[in-house]
């Protein structure tokens, strides 16, 4: 972990809806107003909801969409790069990265103030659900989970993701202070006001499991609005390294989140609450296993 660092560092999430039809560019404009709202508030690490330049194209399997899929650098990153100089603040975007001819990754990249890539995520864990039907359009991660040292060290994760207790261990064994989730959760207009409710509190239940379990600041940004049969539920937030959430938007409304993340409250919550040091790391050899019934 880098020393020398302030006590604190301020972190800001950008809500926002990514309608069908938008252009990149009207979306990045959208982007771009929020990001300076956020700076001006004193925001030093400004992050973006996942695929945050267009809508969200994989609730179908269909090609055409595969064209949205960009180098990088490329326009996203040149764009971000521009606006992390204009405001002096490190930025985090996800976007559909292109690699290769059909070889394609859904991909956070991490901005200095200066505008230089300085890291880089592809989503690990990647779903095939109705309505998101994301192993069509995206190869699995190949570069294992991530730590960025910038304003904090940051680990960067991504949307499924959330769901496994593993990625954010092994993010937080790299020395991550602060988790990011990028993400693009919501309801399909067929489920129960009931079933609506269990998904929302599983979802902010997992992101505050993370933080406790690792004693680090965790921050999901998710996207609202209504794209095709999908609603989109909001409720970006920050949570610090008890499982407290200190910062929540709305479930509809477009918002920016600006919260300063003390440093201390790491240290405060690993001392009282030492899972790290109380790992049986001589025991969790079965992780490595799909089930230990006996195959491999």
């Amino acid at each position: 972990m880098t020393t020398n660092r302030t006590s604190s560092f301020r972190i800001g999430l950008l809500q926002h809806a990514s309608p069908i039809g938008a252009t990149r560019d009207e979306v990045h404009a959208t982007f771009a107003t929020l990001a300076r709202e956020a700076a001006g508030k004193g925001a030093q690490l400004i992050v973006s909801q996942e695929l945050f330049g267009g809508h969200y194209f994989c609730q179908v399997e269909d090609p055409k969409w595969m064209d949205l899929a960009e180098s990088i650098p490329g326009p996203t990153t040149t764009f971000a790069s521009s606006l992390a100089r204009e405001l002096r603040v490190e930025i985090t975007v996800s976007l559909y990265e292109r690699r290769a001819p059909g070889l394609f990754h859904n991909t956070s990249v991490y901005l200095d103030a200066s505008g230089e890539i300085i890291g880089m995520y592809r989503k690990m864990h990647i779903p095939d659900d109705p309505r998101f039907f994301e192993k069509f359009y995206f190869t699995p991660g190949d570069r294992g989970f991530q730590v960025v040292s910038g304003v904090a060290e940051t680990g960067l994760l991504v949307c499924w993701d959330q769901w496994y207790p593993e990625a954010a261990r092994l993010t937080a064994l790299r020395g991550a202070e602060l988790i990011v989730y990028p993400t693009a959760i919501g309801w399909y207009h067929q489920e129960t006001l009931a079933d609506r409710a269990q998904q929302r509190d599983a979802w902010i239940t997992m992101h505050r499991a993370h933080a406790i379990a690792n004693g680090v600041w965790v921050a999901a940004v998710n996207r609202i609005g209504t794209e095709a049969d999908l609603t989109f539920w909001g409720t970006s937030m920050v949570i610090d390294p008890g499982g407290v959430v200190v910062a929540e938007a709305s479930q509809t409304e477009q918002a920016v989140i600006v919260h300063e993340c003390d440093r201390a409250r790491i240290e405060e919550m690993r001392r009282g609450w030492p899972f790290l040091r109380d790992r049986r790391v001589d025991a969790y050899s079965g992780l490595q296993s799909r089930m230990l019934d006996g195959t491999a």
